[in-house]
């Protein structure tokens, strides 16, 4: 038994039927050196089931909670049942890309069953017309809450459930598992009573260490932009309540590639020509409909605060830098070293403040003010009574890169869903592995009604900004000519 930390419980208070709180990796599979040229989903059950001993989040689930006053806790499910939680499906005939997208959408959109283990596998087969793809693929959609996983948990999660030869038997493994009562009334309450006299002293101590930090930050940004410039009302049609619909679609690059664009400009790093490449993107979109803002967006990056990398982290250990995406800027090279600028100067100032600080926060509010004061900020916004932080979400995490196998199919190809909510309703999941990097885009069906469009206006951007950067490359390596006489 284990109590969730606040920032973990925040995602669950953040659960609706319009903002289900999870996140989605979809993996792809090459099975054609598999004997008999077909996985069979019994084997792929098998696989799970030999595994489930290298994650606590396949069987726990939740219990508790004290009625909003203290975080629920995680229990072992007594009823665990792995047949509900992997299921099977296909794709009608012809099984294209496009079909794909929208089935990913529709999943995507259903939020999980919380009175289980938060977590759901969809094997899916027919993706016969889906370009890109080996012959006779199939993939994986994994459905896992965001309470329980953030990107980089879950991309260790997916390890855990794969092997690094094809011909890997699974393991042998005495399983003791066994479930468990949830926590007495008792329980509940004593520890919410400690909890709540302790959050108060732990508010108190961040607060002390806080304010100093955020001084020096704004000292920093003073010195370096001069005085720091008025908060705006900038907000785009992504940036109000959004509903239970969902689109998505994804732009796939080599990761060569990628590389070869970051070589071309110094200092540039993968997540800058990413953030370039969505910033590009957003403006062409936004300018077609005659909706781009004067000033520049910004966009919210999840940034990783774990002090190891294994499969028994816990939870969520994440915090967040805002970037300015420079979408005011219209030359994509110039726009690629603004946003360069802008993420390094970010990058110091979180630095000074303390990354984790969103954690820290966390731990020393009460659970029902957190949710009174994340509804109070949702209606203050819809109303244009606050300036917009961010414009949207990039959520960049580095995927294997390494032969992946399950039931003896490759890992062909990985791709990711992120979670909307209300004021942040445009999505950006990008993860490596493979030798490719995918950016994913989620959105609200009502506020992204031609999702090919974004797509379009993705593949574009990219575009110009590779043949931008290598051609100032080529510009920067021819020498001058030589004056006559």
């Amino acid at each position: 038994m284990e109590q969730l930390t606040e920032l973990d419980n925040t995602f669950i208070q953040m659960e609706s039927n319009r903002t289900p709180m999870h996140i989605s990796p979809v993996l792809f599979y090459d099975q054609s050196e598999v004997a008999g040229g077909q996985v069979r989903f019994k084997d792929i059950l098998q696989a799970f089931e030999r595994n489930l001993h290298k994650s606590k989040i396949f069987r726990r689930k939740l219990a508790g909670g004290a009625f909003g006053f203290d975080t629920p806790y995680w229990i072992e499910d007594p009823n665990f049942d792995l047949e509900f939680h992997v299921r099977h499906i296909a794709l009608p005939k012809p099984g294209d890309w496009r079909q794909l997208c929208i089935l990913l959408a529709r999943l995507h959109a259903r939020g999980l069953d919380m009175k289980r283990p938060l977590w759901e596998a969809y094997v899916i087969e027919g993706l016969n017309e889906v370009e890109g793809l080996p012959a006779n693929s199939f993939a994986i959609m994994l459905k896992i809450h965001h309470a329980a996983i953030d990107g980089v948990s879950g991309a260790e999660i997916i390890a855990a459930i794969h092997t690094l030869a094809a011909d890997a038997p699974l393991p042998e493994v005495a399983d003791d598992w066994h479930g468990e009562s949830g926590p007495s009334a008792r329980k509940v309450l004593t520890q919410a009573y400690i909890n709540n006299l302790k959050r108060p002293v732990h508010l108190a101590r961040t607060v002390g260490r806080l304010v100093p930090a955020v001084i020096e930050a704004n000292k920093l940004s003073s010195a370096r932009e001069g005085e720091p410039e008025e908060l705006r009302l900038e907000r785009t049609r992504f940036n109000a309540r959004v509903s239970s619909h969902r689109v998505t679609d994804t732009l796939v690059m080599e990761l060569a590639r990628i590389k070869k664009i970051r070589q071309c400009v110094d200092g540039a790093t993968i997540n800058d020509v990413i953030v370039a490449t969505v910033s590009g993107a957003m403006r062409k979109y936004l300018a077609a409909h005659d909706e781009l803002p004067e000033h520049s967006l910004t966009c919210a990056a999840p940034i990783n605060v774990r002090q190891e990398r294994n499969s028994e982290s816990k939870g969520n250990q994440v915090g967040v830098m805002t970037i300015d995406m420079a979408t005011d800027v219209a030359d994509p090279l110039a726009r690629l070293k603004a946003v360069m600028s802008h993420a390094r100067n970010s990058k110091e100032t979180s630095q000074v403040v303390g990354t984790g600080v969103m954690m820290d926060v966390s731990r020393g509010l009460w659970p029902q003010f957190t949710n009174l004061t994340m509804r109070a900020a949702t209606l203050a916004a819809t109303r244009n009574a606050v300036p917009m932080p961010v414009h949207t979400v990039i959520s960049n995490v580095p995927g294997p890169q390494f032969p992946m196998y399950l039931a003896g199919a490759r890992v062909h190809m990985l791709l990711g869903l992120g979670p909307l909510v209300d004021m942040a309703g445009l999505f950006h999941a990008v993860i490596s592995g493979m030798g490719l990097i995918t950016i994913n885009f989620l959105s609200c069906r009502e506020m992204l009604p031609d999702p090919d469009f974004y797509k379009q206006c993705l593949e574009e951007s990219y575009a110009e900004l590779e043949a931008a950067t290598f051609l100032n490359k080529k510009s920067s390596r021819r020498k001058p000519r030589r004056k006559a006489g």
